[in-house]
């Protein structure tokens, strides 16, 4: 049965694998405090159905509580541990199903497994608030094993911590003309890359919101990251197949095992 990874912009996708569907930090705002969404459509009611949801780190655009209310009653959703803590209005979605969980941990849904993975980015939510909750990434194990990173810097055990993946979903930007400490580019995305040497990455976190007001600023930030990861990728891991999805657009991958 091939495995579907479908891209609806920022950090959201879909992983459909073994027939269990896999939701990534719903977004589905058209805007966010200063952001608003400038490609893409809000992503339709069909696309927000999710058997797991994954929220991985504490930032707004991550884990955005009006998505999270647009969830079915009963889904299943995984947040750094400490999360219904430091963000209070976790604790009012009621009708979902939420485990805290921690780098090392491992939850099983149908016949996926979910391993919870360390990022190296700041868990805050910010802009106040004291380093409560981890930062974390994923690996959705089922008929392939793909990673989404949320976000995360480079680091120096990301391979062994990681394990080996089939398909890798890697943030090359973001949603500002800079980008701060504890996040991939496209350049140090393809160095990632390199290290986890999956089959297929997708590029995510890029090209979806911008600051409003902010439209000659720097402009490449937005627009270029997802070519620019593409060029490099083929350099630092030609042997790993990157697919620049479209807002909306799937991919296929086919799994032997």
């Amino acid at each position: 049965m091939p495995v579907e990874i479908t891209w609806w912009g920022h950090a959201t996708c879909v992983v459909e694998d073994t027939n269990i569907r896999v939701l990534t930090d719903p977004l589905f705002a058209r805007r966010l405090a200063h952001l608003r969404r400038r490609r893409g459509a809000v992503p339709p009611a069909a696309a927000r159905r999710a058997d797991l949801a994954l929220v991985s780190h504490l930032h707004a655009d991550h884990l955005h509580l009006p998505s999270l209310a647009c969830l079915a009653p009963g889904t299943r959703l995984l947040v750094p541990r400490g999360a219904p803590r430091a963000v209070p209005g976790l604790r009012r979605l009621r009708q979902l199903r939420i485990t805290e969980v921690a780098p090392g941990d491992e939850i099983r849904v149908g016949e996926v497994l979910v391993r919870v993975v360390p990022a190296l980015h700041d868990g805050r939510r910010l802009p106040v608030g004291p380093r409560r909750s981890p930062a974390l990434g994923y690996v959705v194990e089922g008929e392939a094993r793909t990673y989404f990173a949320g976000d995360t810097g480079l680091f120096d055990e990301m391979a062994e911590r990681v394990g080996p993946v089939d398909a890798a979903l890697l943030p090359v930007g973001g949603w500002g003309p800079y980008l701060g400490e504890g996040h991939l580019d496209a350049g140090r995305a393809a160095r990632a890359l390199a290290r986890l040497a999956p089959r297929v990455a997708v590029p995510v976190h890029y090209g979806t919101y911008w600051p409003i007001g902010m439209d000659a600023v720097r402009p490449h930030e937005f627009h270029a990251p997802g070519d620019e990861f593409v060029r490099l990728a083929a350099v630092a891991a030609p042997g790993v197949a990157v697919h620049k999805l479209a807002h909306g657009e799937s991919v296929r991958l086919e799994v032997a095992r």
